[in-house]
């Protein structure tokens, strides 16, 4: 491979990543019309751990690390938190909003973390910016729902709006429990894991809509995507992006998922794109852009040498 190429393939790697994630929120919009929001979670997590499963044995790596009973309780922990609360909540949330509002919403997890981790890790706390990007973020979602709230009350889109950022609060949530208590686990063992566990969560609170549930071809090719590409290509290459141009670079797919989302949702489902939807994506992004500001360190002064100490 030339030199060249083997330049360009993170960057590549970095575009589909934004167009995976992005499309996600397409394929929960096309998924949850014919599963609703907890069958969706139970396909969701089937082909998602079964997808890993496979890309995790032809890399011949274990699928479980020594000492995996004693992490039960956390792969519960982040089941709950990373796959059942946030993906009903967007699925339930994208019945009544479309699916580029609900990826703009969905980025505010940023902001969240940056509001939790002040109590839960104190030496991490973000600077004086980094709330004032929390504060101008928090100001596009008003941005957003606003108008609808205005006018029409608690109505269905505020209500799924709410729900998608329920959903991004649970995402942090996840976050800041993973860098306390599982941060020296494997990405492939803490997937697999809280893949396995979401199954068994998603069993019962899925079996009483099963019955009434209708699977069309498209819908389910949209379930079925979103845990083999989805979940897993994705985490491939993210961890890919991350040891080739760097965690902050890698962070940045922050940014362009809500673009993309927009994009796919205007291209294939005709989705409007008004301009408070716009304005509220901007506004949003700038916050999360100051959050993510990070200090300088100080230099220390240098010390000149005495010319006479040789």
């Amino acid at each position: 491979m030339s030199e060249s190429r083997s330049r360009f393939l993170p960057y590549l790697a970095f575009i589909s990543l934004a167009l995976i994630w992005g499309g996600s929120f397409l394929a929960i919009k096309l998924a949850v019309q014919d599963l609703g929001p907890t069958a969706l979670l139970l396909f969701r997590s089937i082909s998602g751990f079964v997808a890993l499963a496979l890309i995790v044995i032809a890399l011949r790596k274990p699928l479980l690390g020594p000492g995996w009973r004693g992490r039960l309780f956390g792969f519960g922990i982040m089941a709950v938190t990373n796959a059942v609360i946030p993906w009903v909540s967007i699925g339930w949330g994208e019945e009544r909003i479309s699916s580029g509002l609900a990826s703009i919403l969905n980025s505010t997890t940023t902001l969240w973390t940056a509001v939790l981790i002040y109590w839960v890790m104190p030496t991490e706390r973000p600077t004086v910016v980094n709330y004032v990007g929390v504060v101008i973020g928090f100001a596009g979602v008003v941005v957003l729902v606003y108008p609808d709230l205005a006018a029409h009350g608690l109505s269905g889109n505020v209500l799924g709006a709410l729900a998608v950022l329920v959903a991004s609060l649970s995402y942090a949530v996840n976050a800041m429990y993973q860098r306390r208590k599982m941060r020296n686990v494997s990405v492939f063992e803490i997937s697999l894991g809280q893949l396995a566990a979401s199954v068994l969560f998603a069993i019962p609170i899925a079996a009483p809509s099963l019955p009434y549930i209708h699977v069309h071809a498209l819908s389910l090719a949209a379930v079925i995507a979103l845990g083999a590409i989805g979940t897993g290509v994705a985490y491939l290459l993210y961890y890919y992006v991350m040891n080739t141009l760097g965690a902050v670079r890698a962070a940045g797919v922050t940014y362009v998922v809500p673009v993309t989302a927009v994009f796919w949702g205007a291209l294939l489902l005709h989705e409007t794109v008004s301009v408070t939807i716009v304005a509220g994506m901007i506004v949003i992004l700038a916050g999360i852009l100051l959050v993510n500001l990070r200090r300088m360190p100080r230099r220390e002064p240098v010390v000149e040498r005495d010319s006479a100490a040789a």
